[in-house]
């Protein structure tokens, strides 16, 4: 029997940062993100709007910078041997998180199936933002239809991980849920909640629901 595992990125996989601040470390740019995630958090710029800011202020982004952000950031241990018993299953793994693509394709590079992200256009950025590109929460839902019916699988057997409000379209949608490390608008929602540091162990919960 298949199974569909998908993981949002940052928060869950990447622990107690995203992929925004840690490039905006490297750049020397956080000030200008805290603000753009002040306006965010009160909602006075939205996830296209946020991306358009972004893909403005890293003019100057290099695939370079982009590998340095992710290989140095904090991340669960773990994450691929979980990717490599998935896949010994016969079962498939995505990420799928409305972070820019040039970051979270990395993970490719760890055993996961499919990384669905929000897309920019080449570094350093030259080219326009195509805003219909960037996801949204309830892309997550989307674009996890796309992969379950490509997959043949019922929701049953699909199971979630995430950590905040962004997931939560998602979490209502499914019913086999995992919180990881989340805020209390997810954890409350989830089917079980993990809070730690290993990839491992929040999976090991997960087989519990479909047992």
């Amino acid at each position: 029997m298949g199974h569909l595992h998908i993981f949002d990125m940052d928060g869950t996989l990447l622990t107690g940062t995203t992929a925004n601040l840690e490039i905006a470390r490297h750049l020397g740019t956080l000030p200008e993100l805290h603000e753009l995630e002040a306006r965010f958090t009160t909602d006075t710029l939205d996830t296209r709007g946020f991306s358009t800011e972004i893909h403005r202020l890293w003019r100057d982004l290099t695939p370079d910078i982009v590998a340095t952000a992710y290989t140095t950031a904090t991340w669960l241990t773990g994450i691929a041997d979980v990717c490599a018993d998935i896949r010994a299953r016969g079962e498939h793994s995505a990420v799928i998180t409305m972070s820019p693509d040039f970051f979270a394709r990395h993970l490719l590079d760890l055993g996961f199936d499919d990384v669905i992200a929000s897309r920019f256009p080449p570094m350093p950025f030259t080219g326009t933002l195509d805003p219909t590109g960037i996801l949204t929460p309830a892309d997550k839902v989307r674009v996890t239809e796309e992969l379950r019916t490509r997959h043949r699988l019922t929701l049953t057997q699909c199971t979630a991980y995430g950590d905040s409000m962004s997931d939560v379209p998602l979490f209502r949608h499914l019913t086999n849920t995992v919180a990881v490390n989340a805020d209390q608008h997810l954890a409350d929602i989830a089917a079980l909640d993990y809070r730690g540091t290993d990839l491992t162990e929040a999976y090991a919960l997960a087989r519990t629901l479909t047992t």
